[in-house]
């Protein structure tokens, strides 16, 4: 596939925005942690962009977009990116591609970071990082994105990852953290976030970024781009004032932490949405994301697992609302095309059939990334331990991980 100039541009610099999410989400999750761990949340989403892109130029990229036809991984036809320079016969748009892809390919794993803050060993997450990357997040993604992926054959659709990358990485995080367990004091003791203007930047970053994430998706410069950066812009709105009035109704009050997470649930809920819905469509997802992901981080206090900074509540919830909402919404017409381009959703006179394929590519992803990370989790916690001694918790991770401070008095 050849690219125009601008198309390459507006993909270049949409690889880019992605790529400045991963410091969006450490200053987002630094935030919310305590001031002793703040140092350490930074480190655990900034090695991403060490670890995984060895990762992805080695085998990564090539078992999730090659293959022989296998419904279930891609081949390694491609590894140490054979073939994929500017030499190659499609002028080098396999190239780009292959590195737009990677920036998801880190951030991914970086999302699971929140779930597991405080306590983790910096090493073992080094390490799981390695493995998560190659057991859970490439299959899925050559599941949904692949020549023959399975997902994809079935006739689900998911325009920039909502399924391969929040739903994931959200069943994963709710694994890890329960072989982790709860961080000393939890739920006995008070655990601020020491800095929401951090964790406010940090959102705003990731807003910045996602128009990169989801409009970049398009892989063009065109139509499609232009209505995926729409409903981007206008979910993570609508979704911050849904998850602010159920504050306000609730707890009778809103709060910056609200806004932050609400702008977050939206831009997640609209993520496998972006480009198959028209701005109604944005709109009812937004709302959804934000009402739904406001009770479902309280879930954890119920149910009593530790995800630190709601990861699950956000990103899992998020994503399964985004991506079974299209069973309802997705609108070929709305974008200008037609069922043979896309599925219709129920609203558009489409029938139930995608909302099924929506419903079964979501959840068997979801449980594959949940048993998948509980085995990678058992297996490093026999081997090496992941959890970080009594006494460096109370000490803090920034001082007994990476002996430093992130403030100095």
């Amino acid at each position: 596939m050849d690219l125009s100039a601008g198309d390459a541009a507006w993909i270049l610099m949409s690889g880019a925005l992605v790529l400045f999410m991963v410091p969006g989400l450490a200053l987002f999750y630094g935030g919310m942690s305590r001031s002793k761990n703040m140092l350490n949340m930074l480190m655990m989403n900034m090695v991403c962009l060490g670890i995984v892109p060895v990762i992805w130029i080695t085998v990564g990229y090539s078992l999730t977009s090659t293959g022989g036809g296998s419904r279930f991984i891609g081949s390694l036809d491609a590894a140490f990116m054979n073939g994929i320079d500017l030499n190659a016969e499609d002028g080098g748009s396999s190239l780009l591609f292959a590195f737009f892809a990677l920036t998801f390919a880190v951030i991914t794993p970086a999302l699971i970071s929140g779930a597991v803050a405080d306590r983790m060993k910096f090493g073992a997450w080094c390490v799981f990082v390695v493995l998560w990357s190659l057991l859970v997040f490439v299959p899925s993604f050559y599941w949904v994105y692949g020549p023959a992926g399975w997902a994809h054959e079935i006739g689900s659709i998911d325009f920039a990852g909502g399924t391969v990358v929040h739903v994931a990485a959200g069943a994963a995080a709710l694994a890890l953290a329960l072989v982790l367990g709860p961080r000393r004091g939890w739920q006995k003791e008070a655990m601020p976030p020491h800095s929401l203007p951090f964790t406010m930047l940090g959102a705003g970053i990731l807003w910045f970024g996602w128009f990169g994430f989801n409009a970049g998706s398009a892989f063009a410069a065109d139509a499609i781009a232009a209505q995926a950066f729409a409903n981007t812009f206008i979910a993570g709105a609508v979704a911050m004032l849904a998850w602010l009035l159920v504050e306000w109704r609730v707890d009778g009050h809103a709060t910056s932490l609200g806004a932050a997470s609400g702008i977050v649930a939206g831009l997640v809920g609209i993520t496998p949405a972006a480009g198959f819905v028209g701005l109604w469509g944005a709109v009812a997802i937004g709302v959804l994301a934000g009402a739904i992901c406001a009770f479902a981080v309280r879930l954890k206090f119920r149910f009593g697992y530790d995800d630190a900074l709601d990861v699950v509540g956000v990103h899992m919830v998020g994503g399964l609302v985004g991506g079974i909402a299209l069973g309802f919404f997705a609108a070929p017409t709305a974008l200008g095309l037609t069922a043979e381009d896309f599925p219709e959703g129920i609203m558009s006179g489409g029938g139930g059939a995608l909302l099924v394929d929506q419903i079964v590519a979501n959840v068997v992803i979801g449980v594959f990334a949940f048993v998948v990370t509980w085995i990678i989790a058992k297996g490093l916690d026999a081997a090496m331990g992941i959890r970080v001694t009594e006494e460096d918790e109370v000490k803090g991770l920034d001082l007994s991980e990476h002996s430093e401070n992130a403030y100095v008095i």
